[in-house]
């Protein structure tokens, strides 16, 4: 059965931010909390901020990177219950490319995942609407950069998206199972301008883009009611296609970073999410679709989700062959209150991170990086949830050629 799990991307909890984005994808990012836009100077820059690709060293440099997700065991707790969602684990590489000169231009790639999710239940009543929503998205992004003057730099982009999910729930009554896949388009602009050799200000934004998600749904639904007039008893059943639109929400980033004479820079990141593109959730089932399952999942969701801010800051400390960086962010969940389920056990959050990188030779660098999100508690269906936690590692290598 194949469906898109359009559905699993717009309801679960975030790998790691607000909503269900993945800002960091790259070493630098993990160690910087993503502050690593106006001072992005590595083969990262490809993807955080391309139009300072033209400042670069002319030379190739590519950076290959593994980063380990680890998703703590949610606990639900209300009068009589007491649940916890599956811990959750996952390996994201990526990959991020900056090419030398070719005729005053800089061309970069980047190949990497920018949202998704994942969130399993096994008890009632979490398993009624999310027994499973896990969301895989990959982003292929190349990109171009021209140098206006030896200050100011511009940058476009093309987003390409792939994206494959499921969504299983399963109660007393009903049942679904869906699967199913979809490629969609987007395109990023950045401009970066450096007034000293100090200073650097850089302004990027991702556009939004729509998951038009295509596949097939096996549906059930048991009417102990008589409510449809089958009776009491009667069991409806459907395996159809189906489609459904999520949005990744547009992004704007504005950044400033200053480097201290003792080689120490400092960069803050102001971030919009505009995730008030995310108004309802809503299913169109194809002809073959029995009216009542349509009737029952076909319903549209409200969700109303709102624009977000985030805030996040990164130290970054020069000592020749070694180095540090550490970073902080703070962060909003864009879901409110009276949409808030277990498919989207999202909240605000504060997150920490640290890591470094060894100059092994001029060519090659390694590094290590962590960060731990740490999100509030929140009540939900007479309840709450507690304790949903993020840890990610991730080691890097970079080599230029």
């Amino acid at each position: 059965m194949k469906k898109l799990l359009l559905i699993s991307l717009a309801a679960s909890s975030a790998l790691m931010a607000g909503g269900y984005k993945i800002p960091e994808t790259s070493l630098n990012a993990v160690a910087l909390s993503a502050a690593n836009v106006a001072h992005s100077n590595g083969a990262d820059a490809a993807y955080y901020n391309p139009a300072n690709m033209a400042f670069m060293k002319d030379e190739d440099v590519m950076e290959v990177n593994l980063m380990y997700v680890g998703l703590s065991d949610i606990n639900y707790q209300a009068t009589g219950v007491d649940i916890n969602a599956k811990k959750e684990h996952f390996l994201i590489p990526s990959l991020h490319y900056v090419s030398s000169a070719i005729n005053g231009l800089r061309f970069g790639l980047s190949l990497f995942s920018p949202a998704g999710l994942s969130k399993r239940w096994d008890a009632a009543p979490a398993v009624y609407t999310a027994e499973e929503f896990t969301l895989q998205i990959v982003e292929i992004n190349p990109t171009v950069a021209y140098s206006i003057t030896d200050k100011l730099a511009v940058a476009v982009g093309l987003r390409a998206l792939y994206s494959k999910g499921v969504v299983k729930s399963t109660s007393p009554i009903s049942s679904r199972d869906l699967e199913g896949d979809a490629i969609d388009f987007g395109y990023n602009l950045a401009l970066s301008y450096k007034p000293t050799k100090e200073l650097e200000l850089a302004v990027t934004y991702r556009s939004n883009i729509d998951l038009s998600v295509e596949g097939d749904a096996d549906l059930s639904f048991t009417d102990a009611t008589n409510a449809f007039g089958g009776g009491a008893g009667a069991i409806y059943t459907s395996t159809s296609s189906a489609t459904v639109s999520v949005p990744v929400s547009a992004l704007l980033n504005i950044a400033v970073a200053y480097t201290l004479p003792t080689k120490t820079t400092v960069e803050f990141v102001y971030e919009k999410n505009y995730w008030s593109s995310y108004s309802e959730l809503d299913f169109n089932y194809g002809a073959s679709v029995n009216p009542v399952t349509d009737y029952v999942f076909g319903a549209s969701i409200t969700k109303n989700w709102k624009d977000t801010t985030v805030y996040r800051l990164g130290v970054t400390q020069d000592l020749d062959k070694l180095t540090l960086m550490a970073g902080v962010v703070i962060d909003e969940t864009p879901i409110p209150d009276n949409t808030l389920s277990f498919e989207s056990p999202d909240s605000d959050s504060i997150s920490v991170s640290f890591g470094g990188r060894y100059q092994i030779d001029e060519k090659m660098n390694i590094g290590l990086a962590a960060l731990y999100s740490m999100k509030d508690d929140r009540d939900i269906a007479s309840g709450e949830l507690t304790d949903s936690n993020v840890l990610i590692i991730s080691a890097g290598l970079e080599y230029k050629f």
